[in-house]
């Protein structure tokens, strides 16, 4: 990787809106909308897509962490996915939520996972088929998975702290105004959750949607190389460590480096932002860019 790359590293983890609309009905894929708004999958979604809540489907209700390889097993099960199905995720802004839930899906070791360019704005501004049906498919007996993979692809705090003091790279895809301590959530929304803002010592500023065009799709592979490799300082040789608030956009920016730039030794560390700046003795820099 000592020049920009020219095209994506894995192309085919990226599924364009005219071929799913062809495809809608192949027996191997299944299409599954994930959303931060939960009830938007009920105002319409795409022809045969299945719903997966994550908070409700992917989270433990009882402590901070991800449901149980069993629990996994059953939510692919009841959804018709068995190990071979090619999951294609989509999502409301800009696939935020749908970078999460793939991300989780690879935490299971599912390895069969694409992303729709542009996701649910896309498919809407382009008048594609939507539909209110709720699609009912012959239950699956997937597999329980083995282990997760939280050593693969998951970042815990005191790895996070350990990037930090080994001045590695970290890079931080909150908005520029809760790296800088000023909101401790996105500015929309409500501030609440964590007592300390701004953000993990030598840590980089790259908002997650910096990958993104104005239409939901992703940047050009050249220039997604300019933005992390050149900017960020993130290289193929060195393991990086991205986080956000609780994980989820920076999951997004974890399936960049990962899928598009071919990177294969970064971290979602999904604590984030709600885990760092609560935790008592937790180093925190204000300011910056």
């Amino acid at each position: 990787m000592a020049t920009h790359p020219t095209q994506y590293a894995r192309p085919e983890a990226l599924v364009e809106t005219d071929w799913l609309e062809k495809h809608l009905k192949d027996e191997d894929i299944r299409i599954v909308e994930s959303n931060e708004d939960v009830l938007l999958y009920d105002t319409g979604h795409i022809p045969g897509a299945v719903h997966i809540d994550w908070r409700a489907d992917l989270q433990d209700q009882v402590i901070r962490d991800y449901i149980s390889p069993k629990k996994f097993a059953e939510l692919c099960s009841r959804n018709g996915i068995a190990p071979d199905t090619t999951c294609i995720f989509y999502g409301d802004k800009a696939n935020w939520w749908a970078c999460y839930a793939l991300w989780a899906f690879r935490l299971f070791g599912h390895e069969k996972v694409k992303i729709l360019n542009g996701g649910r704005d896309k498919w809407k501004a382009e008048g594609r088929p939507m539909t209110r049906e709720v699609p009912k498919y012959p239950q699956t007996n997937y597999p329980v998975p083995t282990k997760r993979f939280d050593k693969e692809i998951r970042a815990f705090f005191d790895e996070a702290l350990a990037q930090s003091k080994g001045d590695k790279p970290l890079i931080d895809v909150r908005s520029p105004g809760e790296y800088r301590g000023e909101v401790t959530h996105m500015p929309e929304y409500p501030q609440e959750g964590v007592l300390r803002g701004g953000h993990i010592p030598g840590a980089k500023s790259m908002p997650w949607k910096t990958a993104t065009n104005d239409d939901a799709t992703f940047k050009p592979a050249d220039e997604l190389a300019k933005i992390y490799l050149d900017q960020c300082g993130v290289k193929p040789g060195t393991e990086t460590v991205v986080y956000c608030r609780i994980g989820e956009r920076s999951s997004h920016t974890w399936f960049v480096l990962t899928y598009l730039l071919g990177l294969e030794n970064v971290r979602n560390y999904d604590g984030s932002w709600t885990e760092w700046g609560n935790k008592v003795g937790a180093p925190i820099e204000k300011g910056g860019s």
